[in-house]
């Protein structure tokens, strides 16, 4: 099912780079310049303009399903559980310190500085 809709998803994206391609350019960069763009009022919607947004609804579709389909396949399961892969197991080495070997010592474990007078 997944390959399916991924192959889809592929078309899709390939005709909607070709309708967006074969469209009339309104020149100037953001539609500015060259009699109306985005200023003007809306323009008649042309049959490829109409099939652009029919591809691009289609795309966020085939979008959304292999999303929720490959949500669905790897729940609670992490890469290494997938790939039947043990981890070493841990030992510690004679010398490995120890937590408490890293934290400094409190004023009870230090000798004094200064002898104690007699």
């Amino acid at each position: 099912m997944e390959n399916v809709v991924l192959i889809i998803h592929l078309f899709l994206a390939l005709g909607l780079i070709a309708a967006v391609l074969m469209q009339r350019s309104e020149g100037g960069g953001l539609g500015m310049g060259g009699g109306g763009g985005a200023v003007s009022g809306r323009s008649a919607a042309t049959a490829l303009g109409k099939l652009t947004w029919l591809l691009g609804a289609a795309f966020i579709v085939t979008s959304i399903t292999l999303t929720v389909l490959v949500a669905q396949k790897s729940a609670g399961a992490s890469v290494v559980d997938r790939l039947g892969l043990t981890p070493p197991p841990v030992t510690q080495s004679p010398d490995a310190v120890s937590g408490d070997d890293l934290l400094p010592p409190s004023a009870s474990d230090t000798a004094p500085l200064v002898p104690a007078a007699d």
